[in-house]
């Protein structure tokens, strides 16, 4: 026990003697623990969720090895731990890029007013651009990158870097244009792409009533926090796929709701779980 804590009851007394010290160490795993709840939060429900599970895993094992006394087992790990952090950089490379992004434009977030100015033009757009799509069946595939960077998604494009209008997003996705084929990634205030391709969903559980876009929006919800929206080329029906949820035939007032309710906390439509809504049942 006195390996694990090593400090005297000299130390302890100080340190409870010492509010200030006190203070400033539960400040410290307040910090922590908030940090690690965004961490998880964030990759709760992704691909990268399971790479984290496997991490914690190979460091369990470590230490159980270690524990037991298997010298070439525990340097095998050690080597393997070590190379591996410059693998995980170059992989998570646009993540990590992104993140610092983020962080560089945190005081602008501060300007709640501004932020939230955006959100409603944003919203605004979205909601304008689909009321015409959608009665004139006009197919559209529009994603909001969130936390998780979709800049693989945007490589695959074309660049737009282009402010956020509802004529804009109705112009993309007129029939027969150059643009109108794949999908517009949203991120911030901008389209950043259009044209772009999204991972199709390769769940055999999906009905055949919808096609490519649906797989794609799904698809990316299975890898992502990202916010993609579905107007049916077929049908014209609104559908919204999001954290493992799928909303399908939507109406425009909940469609709405639910914008502002991912982007600005207001309230939305009652969940639908993810598979049932791949029935094909339907959401008003």
């Amino acid at each position: 026990m006195s390996n694990i804590f090593p400090m005297d009851a000299k130390f302890w007394s100080s340190l409870i003697a010492d509010p200030w010290t006190i203070m400033v160490n539960l400040l410290d795993i307040l910090i922590v623990s908030w940090l690690i709840y965004r961490f998880i939060k964030t990759l709760a429900g992704t691909k990268i969720m399971s790479l984290v599970q496997g991490i914690l895993l190979f460091l369990f094992l470590r230490f159980v090895t270690e524990l037991i006394g298997f010298p070439t087992l525990t340097w095998l790990m050690n080597q393997i731990l070590t190379y591996s952090v410059i693998a995980l950089v170059v992989i998570f490379a646009p993540e990590i890029r992104s993140g610092l992004e983020r962080f560089g434009r945190a005081p602008n977030v501060l300007i709640q007013q501004n932020v939230a100015s955006d959100e409603e033009q944003m919203i605004a757009a979205f909601v304008k651009a689909v009321a015409y799509m959608s009665p004139r069946k006009i197919g559209a595939l529009i994603s909001v990158e969130q936390t998780q960077t979709l800049q693989e998604y945007v490589a695959t494009g074309i660049p737009l870097n282009a402010e956020i209008t509802h004529q804009l997003l109705i112009n993309i996705f007129i029939p027969n244009t150059p643009l109108h084929d794949g999908a517009v990634i949203v991120r911030g205030k901008e389209i950043v792409s259009a044209c772009s391709y999204l991972p199709l969903s390769e769940s055999t559980r999906i009905s055949k009533e919808f096609g490519t876009r649906h797989r794609a929006a799904i698809g990316l919800s299975e890898l992502s926090d990202a916010f993609t929206i579905i107007v049916s080329e077929e049908t014209g029906d609104i559908s919204v796929a999001h954290l493992g949820e799928f909303y399908h035939d939507l109406s425009l007032e909940g469609f709405e709701k639910l914008l502002r309710k991912t982007f600005i906390r207001e309230t939305a439509p009652s969940k639908v779980g993810f598979w049932s809504r791949l029935g094909g049942g339907r959401h008003v």
